[in-house]
């Protein structure tokens, strides 16, 4: 028999990670802590904070159907295409992981606003005007919660198994028939930890929700803005809608996390 050798932990190790977890949960503790729970039903229902909800799980759902649809192929286009500067491509698509959401509103401001390179076409020839609207809002959260479902669905398609496919396109198969018969199915795992991922970070987006469709109760006003609003006005409120996007964010990491610890064991 073999013994198991006890490890011992450096405590130049251990004080320094109970201090990076203490740093992490105790702000989420005091959430809880100091959310009214007396008042929890009362501030949930009410008028402002439901149509907060109801907007932003609106929202979020149709930037993720955005997401799903130009998403899926550019991520083939990345595991399977051949494509010169393909890692330049790359290092674009993942641009808005790493840029500044207001930053990313901005652009879309210039690019989509009344004034902007596209917009002012759209307002002159269609009479359509995105900026300060609820499609303002969805676009500007599928702008920056693109790049997680791609990144997720080409990491699948580079994991899977191209060899059913070459099988297929022997048999006769079209690329598309391909495609939508044998390479779909086997990567629908990581299209859907994708598109959970993507509708998550599309709920709480912010910086540039504020910056390309403002906050207009009603009609731009999500929950992560409702939250700024409330926290000068009426704070429980701020505390019942944090503790819902906390909510959301356990149940995203607990639907994944089968999927992340499969993935690295």
């Amino acid at each position: 028999m073999t013994r198991r050798v006890a490890r011992r932990r450096p405590a130049l190790l251990v004080v320094p990670a109970l201090l990076g977890l203490a740093f992490l949960l105790v702000p989420l503790l005091g959430l809880l802590v100091r959310a009214p729970w007396a008042r929890l039903p009362e501030q949930l229902f009410s008028p402002e904070i439901g149509a907060a909800l109801r907007l932003s799980l609106l929202c979020a759902t149709l930037a993720t159907l955005i997401c799903l649809v130009l998403g899926i192929p550019l991520a083939w286009l990345l595991a399977r295409g051949d494509l010169p500067g393909r890692g330049l491509i790359r290092a674009l698509v993942t641009v808005p992981l790493v840029l500044p959401p207001v930053v990313g509103g901005v652009a879309l401001l210039l690019v989509l606003g009344r004034r902007g390179v596209l917009g002012q076409y759209l307002d002159e020839w269609f009479g359509i005007s995105l900026p300060f609207t609820t499609a303002g809002v969805v676009l500007a959260e599928a702008f920056v919660a693109l790049p997680f479902l791609v990144i997720s669905v080409e990491g699948a398609l580079r994991a899977g198994d191209g060899r059913l496919e070459e099988a297929a396109a022997t048999l006769g198969a079209s690329r598309w028939l391909t495609f939508r018969r044998v390479t779909l199915p086997s990567i629908f795992p990581g299209v859907i930890a994708g598109a959970v991922l993507c509708w998550a970070r599309a709920l709480g987006e912010f910086g540039a929700t504020i910056t390309f469709a403002g906050n207009f109760p009603g009609r731009t006003t999500t929950m992560p803005l409702a939250v700024y609003l409330a926290l000068e006005t009426e704070p429980e409120a701020a505390i019942v809608l944090s503790l819902v996007l906390l909510l959301v964010s356990v149940a995203v990491l607990a639907l994944l996390r089968d999927r992340w610890i499969n993935g690295a064991t």
